[in-house]
């Protein structure tokens, strides 16, 4: 017999690349929870940094990370002075006012890939200090932004294909052809 979710060892999956995910004062736990989500697939770091619009118990925000919360490594700042206490970078900020696109930057070992909140992004007075290290994800020109959590996936996803997706499951298996005759147009039909 098979074990239930609950008898399973709960661990966290390997590191991939030490990639870090930094949301700045985050709004919207149903984001924050797919970006968990996302951290907890890939192996990144998520660091949540307050003041946040939710409590870390929300209920939408541990429905959205569905049942991956034990392989999440997680830290929760008080505020970004005390994140930048604690972490050195290098630190690559995500913002619609950038210039460079996403995929024209590098994301070294290490990298922080910092997000700003849902209804007014990151800080102006952060963009404006470390322009160099500000990209954006092109979109077309009416759109304000994009969904945070998409573009939490996007970045961490660019730092791990220029990593070569170290620690990932590279390859699937899809399941055996059935007969050509019981394929009509891609869709099975009924005999």
């Amino acid at each position: 017999m098979g074990q239930s979710r609950a008898d399973r060892p709960r661990r966290r999956p390997p590191r991939s690349h030490d990639i870090n995910v930094v949301l700045v004062e985050p709004e919207i736990p149903q984001n924050t929870g797919n970006v968990a989500r996302t951290c907890a697939a890939t192996g990144a770091r998520l660091h949540l940094v307050g003041p946040m619009g939710f409590q870390i118990s929300d209920a939408k925000l541990k429905r959205a990370g569905l049942d991956y919360w034990h392989m999440l490594d997680i830290t929760v700042y008080d505020n970004l002075d005390e994140f930048f206490t604690k972490n050195t970078g290098p630190f690559i900020y995500f913002s619609t006012k950038a210039e460079k696109r996403y995929c024209d930057a590098d994301y070294p070992r290490g990298v922080y890939l910092v997000f700003g909140k849902e209804t007014a992004g990151l800080p102006e007075k952060l963009l404006a200090a470390n322009k160099k290290n500000c990209v954006r994800i092109p979109m077309t020109d009416p759109a304000r932004s994009l969904n945070l959590s998409n573009c939490v996936a996007v970045g961490v996803f660019e730092a791990l294909r220029q990593a070569g997706f170290p620690g990932l499951k590279l390859k699937g298996r899809l399941p055996a052809a059935a007969e050509p005759s019981a394929l009509k147009d891609g869709r099975e039909t009924p005999e």
